[in-house]
């Protein structure tokens, strides 16, 4: 959650979910915006052992397109003070960094403007793109013990537990047939490290505690990139205060990970809107779609493709679906899933889910 590409999808997908409530509350419904176009530029630091300091302070702008409701003043500064709140939250050094934060939005194009406002006539909305949505089922055993660990990492207890351990972390999985392998990248705070024998010492504590998440013919490498003159220390804990630059759309897919291996989208979902963009409605409705399937007709493996057509209802999408079942699937109980999902109770659903943070865009 602290790698500048995931800061930048979280930091989009707040400001534009702050701006939805915004237009709930003065219009009364979620008028047309797209937050989605974010860009993190990194600092200049010198992290030391024991210390350091921020040199030249990161920054961030959050830009896009927004339905100016009432003075655009008020709404750039909502969004800025909402930024400012989502990187306290995600980063306990924020402080350290001090950052920088712009705002930039403008009213959007009138055909997709327009296009958006046909809603209000309808219970539907229309498509605003031509683009496709991707999601799949179940996890495999690599994709479960990647988000396993990188979920205990970046959990609060284990941050008060081993305050080294930074918000900015990676984790990779390389699968030879039953042997795997798992290298993560862990941006130390170079506060709680006083020397580089102290700092191996906690990479091994570090790796003995991602071993519960492991079975015997797994290896783990942390930070493989360290030498004896040179190691992965950051006096914030994220890699951003120090020349690593951040954008949306290069971080996890909706589901928590990279899966160039499997089906996925590289559309983009954070701070699009939640009610007609449907590069972020159809990749989490794909997803919820395919879980539904394996859940309740247990195929060995599902794979599902929706792909719209700008200007028409986004509850008639091309369907793709793809699967492994020994057992057959009734195409009628598969068809009952997709029409729940995309039913204006279940678009519903999915835009209260949104608003209310219940979903995440990495």
């Amino acid at each position: 959650m602290g790698h500048p590409d995931s800061l930048t999808d979280g930091l989009c997908e707040a400001s534009s979910r702050i701006l939805s409530k915004y237009y709930i509350e003065k219009k009364g419904f979620i008028c047309h915006h797209n937050l989605d176009k974010g860009l993190l530029v990194g600092g200049v630091s010198n992290p030391t052992f024991g210390g350091g300091k921020i040199i030249e302070t990161p920054d961030v702008t959050v830009a896009g397109t927004a339905t100016i409701v009432g003075d655009i003043g008020e709404i750039k500064k909502m969004i800025y003070e909402e930024v400012d709140a989502y990187l306290s939250k995600q980063l306990r050094f924020v402080d350290k960094l001090n950052p920088e934060i712009f705002v930039k939005i403008h009213p959007g194009s009138q055909d997709l403007v327009g296009l958006y406002e046909r809603f209000g006539k309808g219970d539907i909305p229309l498509a605003n793109d031509t683009s496709i949505g991707v999601g799949f089922a179940p996890y495999s055993k690599l994709e479960k013990m990647i988000l396993d660990i990188e979920h205990f990492l970046n959990d609060p207890k284990t941050k008060k537990s081993y305050p080294f351990i930074g918000e900015d972390i990676k984790v990779m999985g390389y699968r030879n047939d039953r042997d795997i392998t798992i290298t993560t990248c862990i941006a130390w705070v170079s506060e709680f490290s006083s020397s580089l024998e102290e700092y191996f010492d906690q990479k091994e504590k570090v790796k003995q505690l991602l071993k519960k998440f492991t079975d015997g013919s797994t290896e783990i490498f942390i930070n493989t990139g360290d030498g004896k003159e040179s190691v992965y220390l950051t006096v914030s804990g994220t890699s951003w205060e120090n020349g690593d630059d951040g954008q949306v759309g290069r971080g996890n897919r909706i589901n928590g990970l990279i899966t160039p291996c499997r089906p996925m989208s590289l559309e983009a979902a954070a701070g699009k809107n939640p009610v007609s963009h449907v590069g972020k409605v159809y990749n989490f409705k794909a997803q919820e779609i395919a879980e539904k399937i394996e859940k309740l007709l247990r195929p060995e493996e599902v794979s599902v493709q929706l792909l719209s057509q700008i200007g028409k209802p986004i509850n008639q999408p091309y369907v793709g679906i793809k699967y492994i079942s020994n057992d057959g699937i009734d195409e009628r109980e598969v068809q009952q899933i997709i029409e729940e999902s995309l039913s204006v109770k279940g678009l519903e659903e999915f835009r209260n889910n949104i608003l209310n943070g219940k979903l995440s865009v990495f």
